[in-house]
């Protein structure tokens, strides 16, 4: 995987992806899991590829009934490390350092255990691909689904600048270019995992998961603008001044001048048929 992230960016964007998460989606999740569950106690078995250091553990597991075995795959061992360390406690079965850039992380487990294969903040890294293979696993195995946190291409300002335009299709661009699994998916990757579970006969489920930030989160702001004009200025080298001076003037107005910016995300719930109706595309 080409797509590395570091652990300070981890952390200053882990309680504003926590403030944006639906719970709605995971209330509808954890009634899933008691239904298939009935009257029997099998654990929930809880894949999170691209874990991280556990921030979707932190957020999701308390959400959901126990018991609970996740198996974290990443392919940083010290993140996976500071997962068990921070979150996992008992919950964490498994910690598997891969890199699944090639196809996805195998499921855990067996039949009839209850699994879900959930992520944050992958799937507009992946390739078409890379997600069809995950779904039609998901699918075979009869695992309920939610990836949450897919940026949907949308960055809006209370104020605005006259190259937020230009700057905003550029990092679009940037968002489909190669980040280790193939062409990337980018803005397009929830409605693509929507597509992909209604095909297989999937109940869906969708909810906006929007970043809200102003001057409280000046470090985050500033990784963010300058984050987005570097990937600006890889795909319009020419305009590289431009968007470095777009910068400038965008973490001054958010840090010192009380403009407010939402970044959009998208999270999907997908929640398997019963057994015994097959999935879309099987009966197709």
């Amino acid at each position: 995987m080409s797509e590395h992230f570091d652990r300070e960016w981890l952390g200053l964007r882990e309680p504003v992806d926590h403030a944006a998460r639906p719970a709605s989606l995971a209330d509808a999740l954890a009634e899933w899991v008691v239904r298939v569950r009935g009257a029997h106690e099998a654990p929930l078995r809880v894949l999170d590829p691209g874990a991280g250091t556990g921030s979707n553990l932190r957020w999701l597991a308390p959400r959901l009934p126990d018991p609970q075995l996740w198996t974290l795959v990443d392919h940083d061992a010290s993140l996976l490390d500071t997962a068990r360390r921070d979150a996992g406690g008992e919950r964490v079965e498994h910690l598997r350092v891969e890199d699944f850039a090639a196809a996805p992380p195998a499921l855990p487990g067996a039949a009839p255990d209850p699994l879900l294969v959930t992520g944050a903040a992958l799937l507009d890294l992946v390739s078409a691909r890379w997600l069809d293979a995950l779904v039609a696993a998901c699918a075979a195995r009869g695992a309920a689904v939610l990836f949450a946190l897919s940026y949907d291409g949308r960055i809006e300002w209370s104020q605005p600048d006259p190259e937020d335009a230009a700057l905003l299709a550029a990092v679009n661009r940037h968002q489909g270019t190669d980040k280790g699994f193939g062409p990337a998916l980018g803005p397009g990757a929830a409605m693509h995992l929507e597509r992909a579970l209604e095909r297989h006969g999937y109940r869906v489920e969708a909810a906006a998961s929007p970043w809200e930030l102003d001057a409280a989160r000046p470090a985050l702001v500033r990784a963010l603008i300058d984050g987005w004009a570097e990937a600006a200025a890889a795909m319009e080298p020419a305009r590289g001044g431009d968007f470095r001076a777009w910068a400038g003037r965008r973490r001054d107005a958010v840090i010192g001048d009380g403009c407010r910016l939402r970044v959009g995300h998208r999270d999907v719930l997908g929640l398997p048929p019963a057994p015994g109706r097959g999935s879309g595309a099987a009966a197709g």
